[in-house]
């Protein structure tokens, strides 16, 4: 084992020295510069369309006849502002101006509440985070002073909450959704470089002079490694180019909620999870690589590979809602989708121990494909030389 490990450290460093100091890996950090800048511009637009769609909701928790003239007053300002230069009003009947645990309701109502409006119109008070009562807090004046008819400026009292449930749940499966989409995208974009990097080596036939030398568990491995380095590297550069673009066009980090876990650990997960879904379709693509002998097999067998991995990323974005459920549970232990369902459930479960389990889960899962992979590797190529090239695709995968 010991001797394996360490040609496996010989080939990773080979490996990874010769891509990291090539030129043609300058260009391959460009090379997502440009998708990430169309991304950023669509999804600028896709915010806005979601600001325009998912309206802010305030609940009205006033005397009836206050709560009728405050519904009145945003419906005569709309027909002149438009209605979305107001937040909908939803009428709370059940809850009393006066009540000490209004806070509460904020978590309570039908519909997902941003503030509550109570007291009266003479005096509101706006219960809620202190984004949502800085940003509102004008309009809620503007509205009761329309709704009094009168000249004299009203002023809102803020009642400040840490942050509501509803608020929090929603932002925290947005933080899961975003930690799923970054390992999808880093994982197809550079995983695919381990299925090239072993059919060239196979084509040259270095791959055969190794072989003679060191035991192909740690040459596959090696490879795997170095691989992931590189990917790594890659990973440090553009976050940092992406922090430096953000602080130069001071265009802000999205609001997102903590994850449960808290983000320091939830960043370390996001590393952890990526380098095993990486690991994970790497070592399925050296399986590929130890079958196929061209480039035209290659394109055939990895792009079911892709597809597939496309799949079980659905799979995990779908039952981010549904903790708990059997079809979260099969996501969570197949370990092809493991690592985007464990990303969602550290936005949004506080337990550690779980993580551990399924890193080494998925490591083991890793380790039993890069052996099939060696043992593809050494009855296709290895054992049978070149009469293993003159048979076609399938008859080389059935030995």
């Amino acid at each position: 084992m010991i001797e394996t490990i360490r040609a496996a450290f010989v080939i990773a460093r080979r490996d990874f020295s010769a891509i990291i100091f090539s030129k043609s890996f300058f260009f391959f950090l460009l090379g997502p510069l440009f998708p990430l800048i169309i991304g950023v511009a669509a999804g600028g637009l896709g915010q806005q369309v979601r600001d325009d769609i998912d309206r802010p909701v305030i609940g009205v928790a006033l005397e009836a006849s206050q709560s009728a003239k405050l519904v009145e007053a945003r419906t005569t300002l709309s027909k002149n502002l438009g209605n979305g230069a107001f937040p909908e009003l939803l009428l709370l009947p059940n809850v009393h101006p006066t009540d000490p645990e209004i806070k509460a309701k904020l978590n309570k109502a039908s519909k997902p509440l941003t503030a509550i409006v109570s007291g009266s119109l003479e005096a509101p008070v706006l219960t809620g985070s202190a984004p949502d009562v800085k940003r509102w807090s004008g309009k809620i004046a503007l509205l009761s002073e329309t709704a009094l008819s009168g000249s004299n400026p009203i002023t809102v009292k803020a009642d400040f909450v840490g942050t509501t449930g509803s608020s929090k749940k929603r932002t925290q499966i947005a933080t899961a959704q975003g930690g799923q989409i970054i390992l999808i995208l880093l994982t197809m974009i550079l995983a695919g470089m381990v299925l090239s990097n072993l059919v060239e080596e196979k084509t040259n036939k270095i791959i055969e002079i190794l072989a003679a030398a060191i035991p192909m568990d740690a040459i596959f491995l090696g490879k795997l490694f170095a691989m992931l380095g590189m990917a790594l590297v890659g990973i440090t550069v553009w976050t940092t180019l992406g922090f430096i673009g953000v602080t130069v066009i001071n265009a802000g980090i999205p609001n997102l909620a903590a994850p449960a876990v808290g983000w320091p650990l939830f960043c370390i997960l996001l590393v952890l999870y990526f380098s095993m879904a990486y690991l994970l379709l790497g070592s399925l693509f050296l399986g590929i690589g130890a079958m196929a002998t061209t480039v035209r097999e290659v394109q055939t067998l990895s792009m079911p590979v892709t597809m597939g991995q496309l799949l079980v990323f659905f799979l995990a974005a779908y039952t981010v809602t549904k903790l708990g459920e059997p079809i979260e549970w099969f996501a969570v232990l197949f370990p092809f989708s493991s690592p985007f369902a464990m990303i969602a459930r550290a936005a949004q479960m506080d337990n550690i121990w779980q993580h551990g389990l399924a890193l080494i889960w998925q490591a083991m899962f890793t380790l039993i494909i890069i052996r099939f992979s060696v043992m593809l590797f050494r009855r296709n190529v290895m054992k049978t030389g070149n009469s293993a090239r003159k048979k076609n695709l399938f008859a080389r995968m059935r030995g």
